[in-house]
């Protein structure tokens, strides 16, 4: 048997329902992995191991709660956990224990997971103070966006499986430069009652994990009426459209070289590569995403700086304080071109089996003062389509970079499935 932290979800799952593995068992191994590694990733802002194997050994006592029984899962420090407190990363919540569950963690408990421990986030999943966490694949360079901490407890083998949020690019960036899978659903699919909010018409919750079996079986949970499910996809014939997006003019080598490399391994297991222009009325929607999410920041934000301003940093008292300028005007003509957008994208897709698009604009820069830019995110965040990062890809520096896969507005079964015979075709 492999070392227990090192196993796929799905993986330790079976051995769990088979007897060979118990809770306990896994616990105690991500325990210690944790234990060996995060004084230098720093992946976790909140973990106490008592806790964590108390949860495992009342699942080994009893019956089988559901798909994630067992099952080690990190929770972003801006998501409410009852017996865990919940600090953002803010001065505001420095010492703040409010004993609630958020809906997305009351559902894995009722799944059967174990609550192991709140990962780092950048401050309020928005800006301000960033993570202390470490790219596993190299401690000189950033992990991403605001999940960072999720990202990194995958990647290094701390947990099987995390949550995280995305409002622009914080959880397909991260789990990019992390070299991990991670799903964002459809917008509205996972409910995000209980983790702060930043952008309302654009936060999803999203989650980390190390294959796209994994994926599913936290799509399972939170899926109420999975009625997009899918037969297995077959490369073979699939028409895929390439998408490089208005963004393009921003990617990096290692980016363009992973989007050439992944179309190649594509078309050579039988797939049909269509290059995919958006329409010029798309050009403009990465800058709709910005202000969007500036100007819901700004209510999202408004109670911190009535009760302390002096507590936001610079870039939080510009959100609450609209310092861009962004005009009731604005935001209703980014909202209805958001809208028109939703709608010509459905008719685009609708021709393809898949599409393809790049995950960052390139390798995780070296430094944790710039967790990388959102370009290639924001516009599928926007446009509430579901979006799975596939790992198997490297840059010139040997780091992870990861490629997009995406498609029409609640089809996410049938984009993970698409995923997943990507993945299986970079590998390769």
């Amino acid at each position: 048997m492999a070392e227990p932290h090192r196993m796929t979800a799905a993986r330790a799952s079976r051995l769990i329902r088979a007897g060979e593995l118990s809770a306990e068992a896994l616990t105690r191994a991500c325990l210690d992995r944790a234990a060996a590694r995060d004084g230098e990733v720093r992946a976790w802002a909140f973990l106490d191991p008592d806790l964590a194997l108390a949860q495992a050994r009342a699942l080994d006592a009893a019956p089988s709660r559901g798909p994630l029984h067992g099952l080690p899962v990190g929770i972003k420090d801006v998501i409410l956990t009852r017996d865990m407190p919940t600090r953002y990363n803010s001065p505001f919540h420095a010492g703040s224990w409010l004993a609630a569950d958020a809906a997305c963690v009351s559902l894995l408990r009722s799944a059967g997971a174990v609550v192991f421990g709140k990962t780092e986030t950048v401050e309020f999943a928005a800006t301000g103070r960033k993570a202390p966490t470490r790219n596993p694949h190299d401690l000189t360079r950033t992990p991403g966006a605001s999940s960072s901490g999720s990202a990194a407890a995958v990647a290094d083998f701390h947990a099987p499986l995390a949550l995280g949020t995305q409002t622009a690019g914080s959880v397909i960036r991260p789990a990019s430069y992390c070299g991990v899978w991670a799903l964002k659903p459809t917008w509205g699919l996972a409910s995000t009652e209980g983790a702060k909010r930043f952008a309302a018409t654009l936060d999803t919750l999203g989650w980390f994990a190390r294959s796209a079996e994994d994926l599913g079986l936290m799509l399972d949970v939170f899926d109420p009426d999975p009625s997009d499910a899918a037969a297995p996809f077959e490369l073979r014939g699939a028409r895929i459209g390439v998408c490089r997006t208005p963004s393009w003019d921003q990617a990096e080598p290692a980016t363009r070289a992973a989007l050439a490399t992944g179309a190649e391994r594509l078309a050579a297991a039988g797939a049909r590569l269509v290059d995919l222009t958006l329409p010029p009325l798309f050009d403009d929607l990465p800058a709709a995403a910005m202000r969007i999410m500036s100007a819901e920041g700004r209510a999202a934000f408004l109670p911190e700086y009535r009760a302390a301003p002096e507590l936001l940093d610079e870039a939080l008292l510009g959100i609450a304080t609209n310092a861009s300028g962004i005009s009731r005007a604005d935001l209703t003509d980014a909202y209805d071109l958001a809208g028109a957008c939703r709608q010509a994208f459905a008719s685009v897709a609708e021709s393809f089996d898949a599409v393809l698009a790049p995950s960052t604009t390139g390798e995780a820069p070296v430094g944790l003062g710039f967790t990388g830019s959102p370009a290639f995110n924001a516009l599928w965040t926007l446009l509430h389509t579901p979006c799975v990062n596939v790992p198997g890809l490297l840059g010139p520096n040997g780091m992870p970079v990861g490629l997009t896969v995406t498609g029409p507005r609640f089809s996410d079964r049938r984009v993970l499935e698409a995923a997943e015979a990507f993945g299986r075709a970079f590998a390769a």
